[in-house]
């Protein structure tokens, strides 16, 4: 079978499957944000402007892996949450590109509740949590 990404020279950019992955991952419930990390020091609901923020893609010829740094809703199973956005994740990037999702990780940097607009962090701990 052909690769269609070499046909016709069809290429993707990163900010563009950031963005798929990002949408996706938004989607699923207890995603309540993406989040900058640690350097920016604040997390933002999502947005239209910020689709990509907290989501960073390494892009091969015929093969992506995604990094997802997210704030989940608190009480919410994460191990359950995590499956669903790599289904999604995975599903919508394949689905739209044709690329291989060989790798999906998300960090966990925050926990909130759906109506707040800042995320509650443990105090003294500023590591994020990462779940595979």
């Amino acid at each position: 079978m052909a690769d269609k990404n070499q046909k016709g020279g069809l290429r993707f950019s990163t900010e563009v499957l950031e963005t798929i992955a990002g949408i996706a991952a938004s989607e699923v419930d207890g995603i309540l944000a993406m989040s900058g990390g640690i350097v920016e020091g604040f997390t933002e609901r999502l947005g239209r402007k910020n689709l990509t923020k907290g989501v960073t893609v390494e892009l091969g010829e015929t093969e992506v892996a995604v990094d997802l740094k997210v704030v989940v809703e608190y009480g919410r199973n994460v191990p359950e949450i995590y499956e669903q956005v790599v289904k999604n994740v995975e599903r919508a990037i394949t689905n739209m590109t044709g690329l291989k999702v060989v790798e999906v990780n998300m960090y966990v940097e925050g926990v909130g509740f759906p109506d707040e607009s800042a995320p509650r962090e443990k105090e003294g701990d500023k590591d994020a949590a990462r779940v595979r």
